[in-house]
Protein backbone atom coordinates (compact mmCIF):
# COMPACT_ATOMS: atom_id res chain seq x y z
CA UNK A 1 0.00 0.00 0.00
CA UNK A 2 2.92 2.36 0.66
CA UNK A 3 4.09 2.16 -2.96
CA UNK A 4 0.73 2.27 -4.78
CA UNK A 5 0.87 6.04 -5.21
CA UNK A 6 4.18 5.77 -7.10
CA UNK A 7 2.92 3.17 -9.61
CA UNK A 8 3.12 4.04 -13.32
CA UNK A 9 -0.45 2.80 -13.89
CA UNK A 10 -2.71 5.83 -13.32
CA UNK A 11 -5.60 3.90 -11.77
CA UNK A 12 -3.33 2.19 -9.23
CA UNK A 13 -1.62 5.49 -8.41
CA UNK A 14 -4.99 7.16 -7.84
CA UNK A 15 -6.07 4.24 -5.63
CA UNK A 16 -2.83 4.68 -3.67
CA UNK A 17 -3.52 8.36 -3.10
CA UNK A 18 -7.08 7.60 -1.99
CA UNK A 19 -5.97 4.89 0.42
CA UNK A 20 -3.23 7.11 1.82
CA UNK A 21 -5.67 9.96 2.48
CA UNK A 22 -8.36 7.77 4.09
CA UNK A 23 -6.13 5.32 5.96
CA UNK A 24 -6.49 6.96 9.35
CA UNK A 25 -10.27 7.16 9.11
CA UNK A 26 -10.55 3.49 8.13
CA UNK A 27 -8.11 2.26 10.76
CA UNK A 28 -9.90 4.07 13.59
CA UNK A 29 -12.69 1.51 13.16
CA UNK A 30 -10.33 -1.21 14.37
CA UNK A 31 -8.90 0.92 17.20
CA UNK A 32 -12.37 1.45 18.71
CA UNK A 33 -13.30 -2.24 19.09
CA UNK A 34 -15.14 -2.12 15.76
CA UNK A 35 -17.75 0.33 16.97
CA UNK A 36 -19.51 2.71 14.63
CA UNK A 37 -22.30 5.24 14.63
CA UNK A 38 -24.27 3.36 11.97
CA UNK A 39 -27.29 2.83 14.21
CA UNK A 40 -27.47 6.50 15.13
CA UNK A 41 -27.19 7.52 11.48
CA UNK A 42 -29.97 5.10 10.50
CA UNK A 43 -32.37 6.49 13.11
CA UNK A 44 -31.42 10.04 12.14
CA UNK A 45 -32.22 9.26 8.49
CA UNK A 46 -35.63 7.88 9.45
CA UNK A 47 -36.40 10.93 11.56
CA UNK A 48 -35.44 13.29 8.72
CA UNK A 49 -37.58 11.35 6.26
CA UNK A 50 -40.64 11.39 8.50
CA UNK A 51 -40.12 15.01 9.47
CA UNK A 52 -40.57 15.88 5.79
CA UNK A 53 -43.68 13.70 5.63
CA UNK A 54 -45.16 15.07 8.89
CA UNK A 55 -45.36 18.73 7.92
CA UNK A 56 -49.08 18.74 8.72
CA UNK A 57 -48.67 17.97 12.42
CA UNK A 58 -49.57 21.05 14.43
CA UNK A 59 -48.97 19.65 17.90
CA UNK A 60 -45.54 18.67 19.15
CA UNK A 61 -47.00 15.63 20.94
CA UNK A 62 -48.33 14.22 17.66
CA UNK A 63 -44.95 14.74 15.99
CA UNK A 64 -43.17 13.08 18.92
CA UNK A 65 -45.53 10.09 18.80
CA UNK A 66 -44.92 9.75 15.06
CA UNK A 67 -41.14 9.65 15.65
CA UNK A 68 -41.56 6.98 18.34
CA UNK A 69 -43.78 4.97 16.02
CA UNK A 70 -41.24 4.88 13.18
CA UNK A 71 -38.40 4.10 15.57
CA UNK A 72 -40.21 1.06 16.95
CA UNK A 73 -40.71 2.56 20.39
CA UNK A 74 -44.48 2.51 20.05
CA UNK A 75 -46.90 -0.14 18.83
CA UNK A 76 -48.69 0.83 15.61
CA UNK A 77 -52.02 -0.67 16.62
CA UNK A 78 -53.66 0.98 19.66
CA UNK A 79 -56.06 -1.92 20.18
CA UNK A 80 -53.63 -4.82 20.52
CA UNK A 81 -54.07 -7.10 23.47
CA UNK A 82 -51.09 -8.27 25.54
Amino acid sequence: MDTFHTCHIPQVARLGHTLKQGAETCLVYFDTCRSSNGGTEAVNGLIKLHRRIARGFRKLDNYRLRMLLIDGGLDASPHTQP
